[in-house]
């Protein structure tokens, strides 16, 4: 899958189950006043090992969940992203696939849900994108115009390498996942095939696989929020890694 080993990093009672044919995370139940994650990842596991993979690269993997889009909780998937709080910081940088449950709410991509299944890549450190911060202040108002927020969003989208793609499987079924993250094109495949191609974030990124209990709410006319979701039943991701 990765050149670095993964290894667990769990939190509020959650747990890695090692299985003959992979990994099963397991989210445990409980009310919304504690993170609860159940995470593989290569980050910070030897001397300069925090981001340590560049493409070309090719992660496949076959993956099913416990529960249905619908009644999955929280936030879950894989794939490779910055660590953006690992030190040194980096700007969020991604490419994978991603689950969020409402109230989770990032619509990044213009016509593309902020919750749900997604494929998605993102990018928020290339120099086009900086280069939007400082009339940040300007624009955020102008994104609550519908007419204006269509006009401008597409343009900042780009800028910050935002792609995405609903993804219109049973989660509750086994499904082969590839992403071929490429130099300057990168393409997300389910079942063997292409559900996303966009323009590759940079490296280093590092692996990670989760689910957990939160949700986030990004959204570009302004709105933040971040927050935990309770759940009254264990909830599980099963990944089995492909060479």
């Amino acid at each position: 899958m990765a050149s670095l080993p993964l290894l667990p990093r769990c939190s509020g009672g959650a747990g890695v189950v090692r299985l003959a044919s992979g990994f099963r995370l397991i989210r445990p139940p409980g009310p919304a006043n504690r993170y609860r994650n159940a995470q593989l990842d290569n980050v910070g596991r030897r001397p300069n090992a925090v981001r340590a993979l560049r493409p070309p690269l090719t992660i496949r993997l076959v993956a099913r969940a416990s529960h249905p889009v619908g009644h999955l909780v929280g936030t879950a998937g894989f794939g490779l992203w910055s660590y953006p709080w690992a030190w040194p910081p980096r700007m969020p940088q991604a490419i994978w696939f991603f689950f969020g449950a409402p109230p989770h709410d990032m619509p990044l991509a213009l016509g593309i849900p902020g919750y749900g299944w997604k494929a998605a890549t993102i990018d928020t450190g290339r120099p086009a994108a900086l280069g939007w911060l400082p009339a940040a202040p300007l624009i955020v108002p102008l994104l609550n115009v519908p007419p204006l927020y269509r006009r401008l969003w597409p343009r900042i989208q780009r800028a910050v390498g935002v792609a995405e793609a609903v993804v219109n499987v049973d989660l509750t079924r086994w499904h082969e996942y590839e992403i071929r993250w490429g130099t300057t094109l990168s393409e997300l495949l389910v079942d063997g095939v292409v559900v996303l191609r966009a323009p590759s974030p940079r490296g280093p990124l590092s692996t990670v696989i989760w689910i957990d209990n939160q949700y986030t709410i990004v959204r570009p006319t302004g709105r933040l929020g971040w927050g935990l979701q309770a759940c009254n039943e264990a909830q599980w991701l099963e990944v089995n890694l492909l060479s």
